[in-house]
């Protein structure tokens, strides 16, 4: 009889059990785009948060979520990853944080939607004794584990290298441009800009009109240059300097809108997206810079997963160091590379970050043709 008794109450503590681990995972999967829960192999690997700004660029939903997703699970099959995107929202942000503290993850990947206002985010989560890791854009004014990214200064300095070489080459050494800058509240904005302007006034190029471009948003890239034509006329300008490839793309509308023949005034771009690349290939934009964002999540998933395991980072990652006003952060700096129509082939479709077949879809069969992509 004592032995029916306690196999009673051991297959109810076994019952017990499996509803608990039940009930948690049907918690993780309840919100998808708010908060998704990739939990890998198991327990015991540690717990990383992975939150992202926006999709206003699309390579954050198609890239540097799936990469440093496969990545973390390639390294840590049994860690538990929590992804959010905060849709351009900073309080949206401050929530998916305080959600991250709340489940007590081993380490904060954090890609602010507003570098500055991201800095009590950060702090937040040390106090809670939360490391943190700043992507892809650095925070500013706080205590910060690591950064890792692009040099941003170096990719303005890209930019307008390119955009005063062609100046040169088309006769007009010392412009005057348009220069469409990005998100004011983003600090590689910032970096962008302050790089641009030293090449620019080195290179003695004026600046006819400027203007930041609230959220990064295209629409407003297109209304600043329509004002910019408005203001300067027609032929008050010779070449363009937009930011990203967002911001080139409203400045090119606006080009149409006015009767203006894009291929014969040169738009620069950032971030070698699909619709900028098709336009490049076709004449429309001059060129873009081209951020590989594989090593980019991959070291940022290297870093995550080391962290979260109590160990150090891998011998050599770490590159660098950036001040964010408050300290000097350890800080692991990516290449990137300027892309125009001569070298989309051998960068772009070369290094698997698009294919042929993307870009050549059937409006643009003829211009791969001419740019040699295959």
């Amino acid at each position: 009889m004592e032995s029916w008794r306690w196999r009673g109450r051991a297959l109810l503590v076994v019952l017990a059990t499996l509803v608990l681990g039940l009930g948690l995972v049907a918690c993780g999967d309840d919100d998808d785009d708010s908060a998704d829960t990739d939990t890998g192999g198991g327990g015991g690997g540690g717990k990383i948060a992975f939150l992202l700004p926006e999709k206003q660029k699309h390579r954050y939903e198609t890239q540097d979520r799936p990469l440093f997703t496969q990545k973390v699970e390639e390294l840590c099959p049994d860690c538990e990853l929590l992804y959010q995107n905060a849709d351009q929202d900073p309080a949206k942000q401050q929530q998916q944080v305080e959600a991250a503290i709340t489940e007590e993850v081993d380490v904060l990947v954090l890609d602010p939607v507003d570098s500055t206002s991201a800095a009590g985010l950060a702090n937040r989560a040390k106090q809670a004794g939360i490391p943190v890791i700043s992507y892809d854009r650095l925070i500013l004014d706080a205590d910060l584990d690591y950064y890792v990214s692009f040099d941003s200064t170096v990719v303005g300095e890209q930019q307008a290298t390119a955009l005063s070489d062609r100046l040169e080459q088309d006769g007009s050494p010392t412009g005057p441009i348009v220069k469409i800058n990005g998100d004011p509240k983003d600090n590689n904005a910032t970096l962008f800009k302050e790089g641009s302007n030293s090449v620019f006034e080195e290179r003695g190029v004026e600046i006819a009109q400027e203007y930041d471009t609230p959220d990064w948003l295209p629409e407003n890239a297109q209304r600043e240059m329509e004002q910019a034509i408005t203001a300067v006329g027609e032929d008050g300008f010779t070449g363009v300097y937009a930011a990203n490839d967002g911001t080139a793309g409203g400045a090119i509308a606006a080009l149409k809108g006015a009767g203006l023949n894009p291929q014969q005034i040169p738009v620069t771009g950032q971030d070698a997206e699909l619709a900028a690349i098709q336009r490049i290939i076709a004449g429309e934009q001059f060129m873009t810079v081209y951020k590989p964002i594989i090593p980019l999540a991959e070291s940022a998933a290297e870093l995550a997963v080391a962290i979260a395991n109590g160990e150090d980072p891998p011998e050599g990652l770490v590159n660098g160091e950036e001040d964010n006003g408050t300290e000097s952060v350890p800080t692991v700096f990516l290449e990137t590379v300027p892309v125009t129509r001569e070298n989309v082939q051998s960068e772009i479709v070369a290094d698997g970050f698009l294919s042929a077949k993307e870009i050549c879809t059937p409006q643009y069969q003829q211009a791969c043709q001419e740019a040699g992509i295959k």
